[in-house]
């Protein structure tokens, strides 16, 4: 099978054959979209079909791309993702990417739920309460990083930015990564992934490349991820996220 012919295949699947714009004013890149998009990146192996979709959506709302998240979610569900894994995916990066950018997400993937008739809301994913969602979340967040990296670094924060890493511990890894439907090595590359694509986050890239590693992801799988990102975050944040896989994956 070509190239050509691959992407026709991966098209149809993921989006039933429909176009990426308007062919009929813009042929030359529809086929340019199509057939790097279809042809070359979604056929890669290393994921599943429904981590990849996942792994796209997280870029796509990191990227602020809302009026293709309708589409795409469209194509999760034909990718075998479940309502439930797509809402959790968007919830993973609101620590990330902020509230709003979150919550304009969630509107396009709650229009694309109504469209192919999922039911609303999802149910319910927490697994903390307003008395426990700290400690739970200091758990989660030394399991992943380590208990004396994480304790170090709320003992070194000063006295007015402590409450910075209270929020980090119960909000960001109580309220979101201690959530079901996804397991920690998804959240987590989920994460990788909404911080690649927002860019200019690098530090935090690193961190979290390293932290893919620890919870039992390969540095393959966060190749993938970031080669899934490509089409829809550019050849420089890609090769930046590249850049911070190797620095915490190589000797």
């Amino acid at each position: 099978m070509n190239r050509a012919e691959t992407a026709q295949k991966y098209n149809e699947q993921w989006f039933q054959g429909a176009p990426f714009g308007d062919p009929a004013a813009d042929p030359e890149y529809e086929q340019l979209a199509r057939r790097f998009l279809c042809g070359d990146v979604l056929p890669r192996d290393g994921l599943t079909q429904a981590q990849k979709a996942l792994v796209i959506l997280s870029g796509l709302t990191a990227g602020n791309l809302f009026p293709a998240l309708r589409r795409y979610t469209r194509a999760a569900l034909s990718a075998g993702a479940t309502p439930v894994e797509i809402k959790e995916a968007i919830y993973q990066c609101a620590p990330y990417v902020g509230l709003e950018r979150a919550r304009c997400a969630l509107e396009e993937v709650n229009a694309a739920f109504k469209e192919a008739g999922v039911s609303l809301p999802t149910p319910p994913q927490a697994s903390v309460t307003e008395e426990d969602r700290f400690e739970k979340g200091l758990d989660v967040q030394r399991r992943i990083f380590g208990r004396e990296h994480i304790d170090a670094m709320r003992a070194a924060a000063p006295a007015e930015t402590k409450h910075m890493q209270d929020f980090l511990s119960a909000h960001c890894f109580g309220d979101f990564y201690t959530r079901g439907a996804l397991d920690l090595k998804m959240r987590e590359l989920i994460t990788f992934s909404a911080i690649c694509a927002l860019g200019g986050c690098e530090p935090q890239a690193k961190a979290h490349a390293a932290a893919n590693i620890s919870v039992g992801n390969s540095r393959e799988t966060l190749i993938e991820a970031a080669t899934l990102l490509l089409p829809f975050m550019g050849f420089p944040r890609t090769l930046n996220a590249l850049a911070c896989i190797d620095a915490a994956t190589k000797p």
